[in-house]
């Protein structure tokens, strides 16, 4: 589960060429712009994640031309993602991994989708079903440890919004990210269970949850390029079982709903790397575009348990030019 705001380590702090008021610090797997001199190597500090909305208040002020989100920046050439707070604003001590998001008063930003696309509200997401929402590899890089010499597979993240359609004993959800959505000819959700007639074939398949990511015009700037709406699959959960398919069930799964999976970059490879390979592994465009991806899932190509990440073993990896350039 994401923690925005948590009681972090300074794990290394290094100098900025040519800036004399600012330093880097590591905190997890991520770089953070400091004050010179505010910490030292071992302190703890409060760190808020990227995505993270402050309150309005008089000490996060200087947030807000930036409507007090925290976003990726580049200072002197130094990318930076979240800010570290010293401890003493609030007020006590708090033992390393503890979560403040509370304590901080910060809420999660979340891009908004259009109410015409949108639709109205069925009910909540149903609980037999998770939802889609991988962690960030600098915020458990503990993750590469345990990834180390599985054989993994890695996909294209599509810039859009994530839609999940699901069957279970006759009961039927069209899901945006967090709800489930009433039917209607305007709703985007439906219109994509419509188009591609998932229900009636999982009705024949079993029960079962499809997941994938609607793209295309009036939606994140639409940056794949589309010219007209398409639900890529990039998740199937076996409601039954209570798992995930592998790679392969996956794929064939897909064929079997006559629908597209999200572009696969590379479906096998043994997994050996850092977090700077990773970030570097992640850049590049989509195709017939000059728009930056949004970065890269990568998965093991059986499904495996993490310890870390508390359940199944699945990270994302985002382009940080993507992010510099607007992206979420």
């Amino acid at each position: 589960m994401r923690k925005l705001a948590s009681i972090q380590k300074i794990l290394d702090i290094q100098p900025i060429e040519g800036a004399d008021a600012i330093e880097v610090a590591s905190v997890l797997g991520w770089k953070v712009v400091v004050k010179k001199g505010e910490f030292k190597v071992g302190d703890k500090c409060i760190y808020c994640e990227i995505d993270s909305v402050l309150p309005p208040k008089e000490e996060f002020e200087f947030l807000r031309s930036k409507k007090y989100r925290i976003q990726t920046i580049r200072l002197r050439g130094q990318i930076s993602q979240g800010i570290c707070f010293p401890l003493s604003l609030l007020g006590r001590d708090f033992e390393i991994g503890t979560e403040v998001t509370e304590e901080m008063g910060i809420i999660k930003w979340e891009p908004q989708i259009p109410i015409t696309l949108g639709g109205e509200n069925k009910g909540a997401f149903p609980g037999y079903v998770f939802k889609t929402d991988e962690m960030r590899i600098q915020a458990v890089p503990g993750v590469l440890d345990e990834a180390r010499g599985i054989e993994f597979y890695s996909t294209v993240k599509c810039d859009g919004t994530s839609c999940t359609i699901s069957h279970m004993d006759g009961e039927e959800h069209v899901c945006s990210r967090n709800l489930s959505k009433r039917e209607g000819d305007q709703v985007l959700y439906w219109q994509m269970a419509k188009k591609y007639h998932v229900l009636e074939k999982l009705r024949d398949l079993g029960n079962f949850a499809v997941q994938g990511e609607i793209c295309g015009p009036g939606i994140q700037k639409n940056r794949l390029g589309l010219t007209s709406h398409e639900l890529l699959l990039f998740n199937v959960f076996d409601i039954s079982n209570a798992r995930y398919l592998d790679f392969k069930e996956f794929l064939e799964f897909a064929q079997k709903l006559e629908m597209r999976t999200v572009p696969i970059e590379n479906e096998s490879f043994i997994f050996d790397f850092t977090i700077d390979e990773l970030l570097e592994m992640v850049k590049g465009k989509y195709p017939g575009t000059n728009n930056e991806r949004e970065g890269l899932v990568f998965r093991p190509v059986k499904e495996a348990l993490s310890q870390i990440l508390g359940g199944r073993m699945s990270f994302k990896v985002i382009n940080n030019e993507y992010l510099l350039k607007g992206g979420n």
